[in-house]
Formats: C-alpha cells, structure tokens, sequence
C-alpha cells in the first residue's frame, strides 16, 4: 500500500482540448487549405459533393498538423497517510496564444519525472502535445521524450488502455467507464464535439476550462477505481489553480 501511494505520487493526470487552428477553411494557409481537401477525401462518408473544406470547422481540431491546444488540464494526488487521505490538486492552462500554453506546460513537465496519465492518451493527448510543441520550435520534455525508448521506459499511463486487458479491439469512452464506476460525469453543458464551437462562435473559454478540468478529476477518479483501496480512504477536492490568460486570435 505504501508503495501505491508513493508512487502515486508521480502520476500527472491530464487531458487537452483542441480547436480548428483558424476558424475558417479560408484563412488556413494555402499549402495546409490543399492538404486538408486531400484529408477530407479520406474522413468523408457521407455527402461526397459537399464543397471542399466543408469539414473543417467540425474536424479539423482532433488533427494536430490543423488544430491547436487552447487548454490543458493537470491533476495530481498528495497523500495524507496520517489522516488516510489523499488530497488532489489541479490547474488549468488556457492561453488565446498557444506557443505561451505549450510553453507553460512544458515547464511543468520538466519540473519532475511525472508519469502522465490520460484517457486514450497514447493515441491522442501525447502525440498531439509533442506535434504542437515541435510545430511551434519547442523541445520535447523529458516525459514526452519518447523516441529510443524501450517500452517499459516510457512512463505513460492510459486508463482506456488499462481497461481494455489485452482486448485492442475495443474502445471504451471515458463517460462509459464513469457510469459503470459511478462517477459523476464530466459532460455538463459541453462535450468535445462542440469545443470549437464554444471556443469560436461563443468565445467561451471558461466553459471549455470547466470541461477540460472535469475530464481530468473523472480521469483520476477512474484510475483510483481501478486500483480499490481501503474503505477508510478519503480523497479531498482542493481550489483549481487557473493560469488565466484572455482569448487572443
């Protein structure tokens, strides 16, 4: 037991939230307008007449080379082993200009040898982090830094993974596994299909901050499921740190 709290300790539970990176198809840059038609041609399934950038509000976010981060949510556990508590504590990063978020985050991540932790986080949270972070002339930090790297070294957690148990064929969202958990859910007022619409249309960043950091507690909240521990356990929500910077363009 001793053990799992220490090294629980390390774990840096996270989510990001994306949006298109222009909120037109028309002012994307030339080059990227030619390559997102020929992506389109591959995502499209329905209505193959429509006009050429038809998809990009609605998709484009969920691909780095044609999105951005416009906030990350972290969340981490102390442990009060004298009260039998563990305390969480998180933070938002939110910034109109991407380059100063990622550049927040990345000094975050450096400031320890966190494991991160996320919802189908190999497959979408960390790629996307290090594609935006190098698009935007930064380096890797050491919990990204993957590449060389034996399997085992690599300190990246991912609790749909962990829920699959070998199963590859399976995806399961992260509202299921709170359902079954019975954990209150994360999707209250938004989900990730209207961020960019909140985002652009409504110029609403503090509903995508709320989401983003609810998606993260929900994600520790299920990894602690688990891994059950004793009844007499409490876990305390403290005051989120928020990095606030107003929405640029």
């Amino acid at each position: 037991m001793a053990d799992f709290f220490e090294q629980l300790g390390d774990i840096l539970f996270l989510d990001i939230e994306t949006a298109s990176v222009t909120e037109k198809f028309e002012e994307l840059d030339p080059r990227l307008q030619e390559e997102w038609i020929k992506k389109e041609r591959l995502i499209r399934t329905e209505n193959p007449t429509e006009s050429p950038g038809s998809l990009f509000f609605d998709r484009a976010g969920i691909h780095a080379e044609f999105g951005k981060v416009i906030c990350v949510g972290v969340g981490f556990f102390q442990s009060k082993k004298k009260d039998n508590k563990l305390v969480y504590r998180s933070k938002i990063i939110a910034d109109g200009n991407e380059r100063e978020l990622l550049l927040e985050l990345n000094a975050l991540l450096n400031r320890k040898k966190w494991v991160l932790c996320a919802h189908n986080g190999k497959e979408f949270d960390f790629p996307y982090l290090c594609r935006r972070m190098l698009i935007q002339g930064i380096p890797l930090p050491e919990p990204l830094q993957i590449a060389g790297k034996k399997p085992w070294e690599v300190r990246h957690l991912d609790t749909m993974e962990l829920w699959k148990f070998g199963d590859y064929k399976h995806y399961t969202r992260l509202e299921l596994l709170a359902a079954v958990f019975g954990i209150p859910t994360s999707k209250e007022g938004i989900d990730g299909s209207q961020v960019n619409t909140a985002y652009y249309l409504e110029n609403d960043l503090e509903k995508i901050k709320k989401y983003c950091l609810r998606d993260v507690e929900v994600t520790a909240r299920i990894f602690m499921a688990m891994h059950p521990q004793p009844d007499e356990l409490t876990i305390e929500i403290v005051e989120t740190k928020d990095s606030k910077k107003d929405h640029e363009d």
